[in-house]
């Protein structure tokens, strides 16, 4: 009775019936045994089942009882034709992704009926990708062909293809043996085999690229307070953190409006971070200045005191940061090479503070003033620039963004209060790499080792690959040891 109904609702070529077939595909095609009729589950959830009648689409019934309802079964057979039928059915409809779409579901295996709206689709078709799926559907069905040079032809456009289904079939002609197809399927793989490798780099690249993006951010504020102050902030990585349960509790705060939240969460996170930066050199480090060691020993202690804050705040669990709609998903490029949206965001949102940091240093008073600090303290206050107002403002605005950071590492792990001690260092390599106070040395060193330690990871693991990463630094280190940047002025070349 359901391959009578699945034909019959073929035949009739209707959207009741398409939808009828689309649920029977996914499983959610049920009869409701008291009304004795067709259902579509439309949710799932512990109250119950949320059903649609399918002759009455505004017509929804919560069912509790799972008695109440039968699934319609289906076989693989009756899955397969729903399936082409369907296929053949979107290959002409007006959208270009449903279009695709239905070319894709044919590379599994097309009748004569799709195999025919596939050429006539052929030649009217105007987008190039999808007119290369076509000629893919059609050379896949050429492969049993009984013409020598048509087989080899579709063996060679074939080539061109990084669908997994067009591997497969080429690596079957290739296990039949029979010559000439099989040596030319084998250089077709190869050829497929050397693009895929190719798009793997590219995917790690990208990966290091986004890695390199978070290590600016934590790194970028840790360089201008070490270039201008000298001070060794290792509670850098806790004002990190400080942003990351910022954007939390804004979340917390606006639990409708996800997407909105992470915007709101910047500069809510910059300021709770500055504010907290400022307190710390207002109370600690000015009294310090000068003396290095004792900077690091006292925010040493500081990160400790902030890390026991935040577990007595939030208990030492780990804070799951749900990750926007518009943040999710990715772009594919290809079948086999994609990008995450929130890794691509990120390595925007990189770029865009940067470029803001960049015109506050060169186009301003406070960037003119941080840059005569940086380079000649005495004779900056000489001139009558006040060093004091310029540290607290230079380190609020370090904390700020280490801030800001934290906002792009909630998007990428768990928030918990030993976040930060997991970029203390690398922040710390970053900014002696890169050079001391520089911003363009920060940039390119960040995004350098980003991409070094994504490229060393598949060979050498994670753990080594950090190692041969601080190996490779301290050997530079001994050749430049004022990094790739090297700040300039009297001072520091003193």
């Amino acid at each position: 009775k359901v391959e009578q109904g699945v034909s019959k609702l073929i035949a009739s070529k209707n959207e009741s019936a398409d939808m009828a077939l689309e649920a029977l595909l996914n499983g959610d095609l049920y009869r409701h045994k008291k009304q004795k009729q067709l259902v579509v589950l439309e949710s799932k959830s512990s109250e119950g089942m949320q059903v649609v009648y399918l002759n009455e689409p505004s017509k929804s019934e919560l069912i509790t009882k799972k008695r109440a309802i039968k699934r319609v079964p289906v076989n693989n057979n009756l899955r397969r034709e729903i399936r082409a039928y369907l296929a053949a059915k979107n290959l002409q409809h007006s959208n270009v992704e449903k279009r695709q779409a239905a070319v894709e579901s044919l590379l599994s295996g097309a009748d004569e009926t799709a195999l025919e709206i596939v050429h006539e689709q052929r030649q009217v078709e105007k987008n190039a990708d999808i007119l290369f799926l076509l000629d893919s559907v059609i050379a896949l069905d050429s492969l049993e062909s009984e013409n020598t040079s048509i087989k080899l032809k579709a063996i060679e456009t074939l080539s061109e293809s990084l669908q997994p289904q067009v591997r497969n079939r080429l690596q079957k002609v290739v296990e039949k043996g029979e010559a000439p197809f099989s040596a030319a399927a084998e250089k077709a793989l190869a050829k497929i085999q050397d693009k895929a490798e190719f798009y793997g780099w590219m995917e790690t690249i990208f990966f290091g690229l986004s890695l390199g993006s978070v290590l600016v951010l934590a790194a970028i504020g840790l360089a201008i307070t070490f270039g201008v102050m000298g001070c060794i902030n290792m509670a850098h990585g806790e004002l990190i953190m400080i942003g990351a349960y910022t954007t939390y509790v804004i979340q917390l705060l606006m639990p409708d409006s996800i997407g909105a939240s992470i915007i709101v969460a910047i500069p809510a996170a910059f300021v709770v971070s500055g504010l907290v930066g400022i307190a710390i050199e207002r109370g600690v480090i000015q009294f310090l200045k000068g003396r290095p060691l004792e900077t690091l020993l006292a925010t040493f202690g500081i990160s400790l005191v902030l890390q026991q804050a935040v577990r007595s705040i939030f208990s030492p669990l780990n804070r799951s940061v749900e990750t926007p709609e518009w943040m999710s998903g990715s772009i594919d490029i290809n079948p086999i090479f994609s990008l995450t949206l929130n890794r691509l965001y990120i390595i925007i949102f990189c770029l865009a503070v940067f470029a803001l940091l960049f015109f506050i240093l060169k186009k301003t008073v406070l960037g003119l003033q941080v840059r005569a600090v940086s380079q000649n303290r005495e004779m900056a206050r000489a001139m009558g620039v006040r060093s004091e107002w310029v540290d607290a403002l230079t380190f609020g605005l370090g904390s700020g963004i280490a801030g800001v950071a934290g906002v792009a590492l909630s998007q990428l792990t768990n928030v918990g209060p030993n976040l930060g001690q997991s970029y203390i260092i690398d922040s710390f390599m970053v900014v002696v790499f890169g050079g001391v106070g520089n911003l363009w040395g920060t940039l390119v060193a960040g995004m350098s080792l980003g991409v070094a330690n994504k490229l060393l990871e598949p060979v050498s693991g994670a753990v080594l690959a950090k190692i041969l990463v601080l190996v490779f630094i301290i050997l530079f280190i001994q050749k430049k040891p004022r990094g790739l940047f090297p700040q300039k002025g009297r001072a520091a070349e003193a």
